[in-house]
């Protein structure tokens, strides 16, 4: 495994390194590397790194520049077949690294992640990623083992190896070739999105994206920002109308986009009665964002044709609305869909 790399993305995580990182060393191969990139940490993150790690690499930024650009810019300065994407707040198993690795020897394959469960609640599945990330035909995100809130408990039901549409930013082995092939992570969208935006990407240039259970890692999430932050509420909701406007397919491309804004206000009209005025405002600041950056989406929408081999409607987007059937059926499983 000489050619693979495992990157951390670090922000004032000093206290996930000091619980997470030795377990990382101790279950991965002596011949990867291990290398933190940090953003710009205030926490005193490099010191520790540095007096207490000596063997993992460090890349210092000069500035917190999100997950997106974080990794950009950390993974251009870092030569490796395999990038292998790994948040600071994940425990890693014994032989996790090598099931994604062969997976990713499929010519075919461009990303990979492993079953993802939840630290606190290891019999269940963890929010960002759970089994294998899809989306419906408006572009929300779903999990195999999520939907919306609802985590399923692990059962089994989902060791296999799969198709999917997206695999999860907390853990993901992608080939460096083709990571930098369709540019990256998109800048602009700091943090949230990016990992579907950016495999969505990669399906139109003609890859797969897949799932094994084989490889097991336990995540808390929420490390940076809780799941009812309003900054993350906006994140989620700009990020989204950004990456369906850069890669829905031409066809009903203007009505999807109309349904969609529709749908996030449907959203936003449930953050208000459940009393949550902050994110009920994020939704509205996240839609004027998504209006002030038309020109720039315009840009990328046509940068993403120009790398598009797929031109159907990708067999991985499931053909329904998540908001309808969450609105018919609260209580949702993925199997439901």
């Amino acid at each position: 495994m000489q050619n693979v790399a495992v990157v951390i993305l670090n922000f004032n995580g000093k206290d996930f390194l000091n619980e997470f990182l030795p377990i990382v060393i101790q279950n991965t191969p002596h011949t990867a590397r291990i290398i933190v990139a940090d953003n710009h940490s205030m926490d005193g993150s490099i010191l520790y790194l540095q007096e207490n790690f000596p063997t993992v690499q460090i890349i210092s930024l000069p500035a917190n520049y999100g997950f997106a650009k974080g990794y950009n810019k950390a993974l251009s300065q870092i030569e490796a077949e395999y990038f292998i994407l790994l948040n600071s707040d994940v425990e890693v198993t014994p032989n996790w690294l090598e099931p994604l690795i062969d997976q990713l020897a499929n010519p075919n394959v461009a990303a990979c992640q492993p079953k993802i469960l939840s630290y606190h609640r290891k019999e269940y599945f963890e929010y960002a990623g759970a089994a294998g990330g899809f989306i419906d035909s408006f572009g929300y995100p779903i999990c195999r083992g999520r939907v919306i809130s609802n985590l399923e408990k692990d059962d089994g039901q989902y060791d296999d190896h799969s198709k999917i549409f997206w695999a999860s930013g907390a853990c993901m082995a992608i080939k460096s070739k083709l990571f930098h092939k369709v540019r990256g992570f998109d800048d602009d969208f700091f943090a949230h999105m990016e990992e579907i935006d950016l495999c969505w990407r990669l399906q139109l240039a003609g890859h797969e994206i897949v799932y094994t259970s084989e490889s097991v890692v336990y995540h808390i999430g929420g490390g940076t920002l809780s799941a009812t932050n309003p900054f993350k509420t906006y994140l989620n909701f700009r990020n989204g109308l950004a990456m369906v406007f850069k890669n829905l397919p031409q066809e009903n491309f203007i009505p999807k986009i109309f349904f969609r804004l529709v749908l996030d206000g449907i959203a936003g009209l449930g953050y208000l009665a459940k009393g949550q005025f902050g994110n009920f405002l994020a939704v509205i600041k996240a839609h004027f964002s998504f209006y002030g950056q038309l020109k720039s989406l315009i840009q990328k929408r046509n940068q993403v044709k120009k790398i598009t081999i797929n031109k159907s409607n990708l067999a991985t987007i499931i053909p329904k609305s998540l908001i309808w059937e969450y609105l018919k059926k609260s209580s949702l499983k993925f199997s439901d869909l």
